[in-house]
C-alpha cells in the first residue's frame, strides 16, 4: 500500500519517466560542434560521417573558411530538431548532410 509517495517500506517512492520521454545522447554534442569547431569537421567525425568530414575540411580550406557557414547551419537544425528526430535522421539513416 502506497500512500503520499511513500512505499510500504517507508521510502520515497522512485518517479519513473514519462512513456514518451526521448532523450538523445548526440544531439547537443553534435550542435555545438557544428556550430564551434564546424571549420575542422567535427560534428561530422563526432556523428561518423568520416568522408563527409574530409569533405568539409577540404572545402574549407579551398573556400578560406567561407564553408564554415555549412556546419553552422547544421548545427542550428540539430538544435531546432526533436530529439527523436534527429536520431532518426542523423544517427540510424546515417544523413550525411544538412
Amino acid at each position: 500500500m502506497e500512500t503520499y509517495g511513500y512505499n510500504d517500506s517507508g521510502n520515497p517512492r522512485q518517479q519513473t519517466p514519462h512513456p514518451d520521454y526521448y532523450r538523445s545522447e548526440k544531439k547537443i554534442p553534435a550542435a555545438l560542434l557544428g556550430i564551434l569547431l564546424g571549420c575542422f569537421g567535427a560534428n561530422k567525425f563526432y556523428l561518423g560521417y568520416i568522408s563527409e568530414g574530409i569533405i568539409q575540411v577540404v572545402l574549407n580550406i579551398v573556400t578560406c573558411g567561407i564553408a564554415t557557414v555549412i556546419p553552422l547551419i547544421e548545427g542550428i537544425i540539430y538544435l531546432t530538431l526533436s530529439d527523436r528526430d534527429f536520431d532518426h535522421t542523423y544517427v540510424e539513416h546515417k544523413k550525411g548532410w544538412l
